[in-house]
């Protein structure tokens, strides 16, 4: 996964830029970047980064998480599909004179030109007559990391199975040294047209050739190894960078990797489970734990060393401290995404009362217990009254 251009860098707007100025920049963008019309060869990549960038940042929720946590936070969070459900392209192509399913884009609407990163929202081509895109489904691997490898952050290697294109025929289904050939039912268009009367009426209705289903051709011999699908069962081993402060349940995206389909190839989602630790609770980017002092610790007060997940630290406790008190270690919690420093570790103090006192113990505690009589020391809960 390569780094990710800043989207208000891509839409050319300030990062203050309002819904009407960054509305106004894609359509501006989108018009001379739209691959029907500039005829270079980054075009359509530059028009789907853009569309892309005004997808989030058009949206309020979806513009607020990337503002907190950058690429790395906000890929956690959406998947590609998520990115693009419900963004409005239909009102802008409009707004420039196009539609959806307009002939001035490809003969199958302004879908055509996203279809391979709108899977499942836009459902494939429409009008025209054209075929519904075949794109691989997207797969996911649950993967479980400990509380310290999300702290610092981790490569993986995982192993899972996926349907992938065939070795032999390189996806196509056909067998090497032979051609699809235009399907004899559609004559290549497709669609199959059906008349019946009805009365005085003639009523035509247009199907998917069921042929070819929908492509137009047929294969002059399939593939002997995969018989014509255009895949093969593969097992896979890659690695995955599990990024630092990954929260439980995020799912990282590894683009490609998905079954595979005669129009694109899938994603692989890793969802990511964090262990739950021995002695550590995580508290979004902080950290807490109970802690241990003795009597003596806490009325007299002293350094301790408690836990950390980096190993171990140092940390004064003032003299009466009581049971329940809670101190901050600063910066020795989970990392923020976006290297944004770092979260705490709260510690909580707990006073452990002596169980198996030696006679000079219980002879010291009387003296103290004598010299609070004469301080006028507590008297229970009466003594409020």
């Amino acid at each position: 996964m390569g780094t990710k251009r800043d989207y208000y860098e891509i839409l050319g707007v300030r990062k203050s830029a309002s819904k009407d100025e960054i509305k106004g920049a894609y359509r501006k963008l989108a018009l001379e970047y739209h691959p029907d019309r500039n005829k270079s060869p980054d075009a359509e990549e530059k028009f789907k980064e853009l569309s892309e960038a005004y997808a989030v940042l058009s949206d309020e929720q979806k513009r607020s998480t990337y503002d907190s946590y950058g690429h790395a936070g906000f890929d956690q969070r959406y998947t590609q599909e998520d990115i693009f459900r419900n963004a409005d392209f239909e009102s802008i192509f409009r707004e420039m004179g196009f539609g959806f399913g307009d002939s001035a884009f490809r003969g199958g609407g302004v879908d055509d030109a996203f279809s391979s990163f709108f899977t499942g929202s836009m459902g494939g081509r429409r009008g025209g007559g054209r075929r519904r895109m075949d794109h691989g489904a997207n797969l996911q691997y649950e993967l479980g990391i400990t509380l310290e490898e999300a702290a610092t952050g981790i490569e993986k290697g995982i192993n899972f199975e996926r349907n992938g294109p065939c070795e032999k025929c390189k996806g196509s289904g056909a067998e090497p040294g032979s051609e699809r050939k235009t399907c004899p039912k559609c004559r290549g268009g497709g669609q199959v047209q059906h008349i019946r009367q009805a009365g005085f009426m003639r009523l035509a209705t247009v199907t998917t050739c069921d042929k070819c289903r929908g492509s137009g051709s047929v294969l002059e011999k399939a593939c002997s190894s995969c018989k014509g699908s255009g895949k093969s069962r593969a097992e896979e081993r890659i690695k995955v960078r599990i990024p630092a402060g990954i929260e439980s349940g995020s799912r990282l995206r590894v683009a490609g990797m998905g079954e595979a389909g005669k129009d694109g190839t899938g994603d692989l989602y890793v969802l990511v489970h964090v262990a739950q630790h021995s002695i550590f609770t995580r508290e979004g980017e902080d950290i807490s734990l109970e802690v241990p002092v003795t009597f003596t610790q806490a009325a007299l007060g002293g350094e301790i060393t408690v836990p950390t997940l980096a190993g171990k630290a140092k940390m004064k406790i003032p003299a009466s401290t009581q049971t329940g008190a809670v101190f901050r270690l600063r910066g020795e919690g989970m990392p923020r995404l976006g290297d944004r420093g770092k979260g705490d570790e709260l510690v909580r103090v707990i006073v452990k009362t002596p169980t198996k006192l030696t006679d000079r113990q219980k002879k010291a505690l009387q003296e103290l217990a004598g010299e609070e009589e004469k301080q006028g020391g507590s008297k229970g809960l009466f003594g409020m009254f």
